[in-house]
């Protein structure tokens, strides 16, 4: 969803948004969470791309998503993936599909990783990094 990353002073890594990903991270900056939809066949699409990968038409458009969605995998990362992740060891490194049928790769905060299941129904939230960066975090979903 970008081309590269950087590493903030407190060393979080940010995303350095692509042409086509800057909708998706200026949502995110204003706590939204959207996707792509092809305007031609109706597909949703999630990592933002050129075109659609349904049916290759580049009549793309961005809708707001529920922010609600459920587990569809996840792993417990152990051990930091990277230097900037050391003091966030252990941590959930997810795939959540949202209620409009798009997969994403995320975290999940707000329970301890060995309370995450799949299946487990789970809400957006947004970590502001700086002021012009905010993650798409997933939480356990309020009743």
């Amino acid at each position: 969803m970008t081309q590269t990353t950087q590493t903030t002073p407190g060393r979080r890594i940010v995303p350095r948004p692509s042409l086509f990903s800057r909708p998706f991270w200026q949502a995110a900056r204003r706590h939204e969470l959207v996707f792509q939809h092809c305007n031609k066949c109706g597909h949703n699409i999630l990592y933002p791309r050129y075109n659609c990968i349904h049916c290759g038409s580049t009549d793309l458009g961005w809708r707001k998503a529920s922010g609600k969605g459920t587990v569809y995998s996840f792993t417990v990362a152990r051990r930091p993936t990277h230097p900037a992740f050391v003091e966030m060891t252990p941590f959930v490194i997810a795939i959540v599909e949202l209620e409009e049928g798009v997969r994403m790769t995320s975290n999940i905060i707000g329970c301890k990783p060995e309370e995450v299941r799949v299946g487990m129904p789970v809400e957006a939230t947004f970590e502001d990094v700086n002021e012009e960066v905010a993650l798409v975090m997933f939480r356990p979903a309020s009743s």
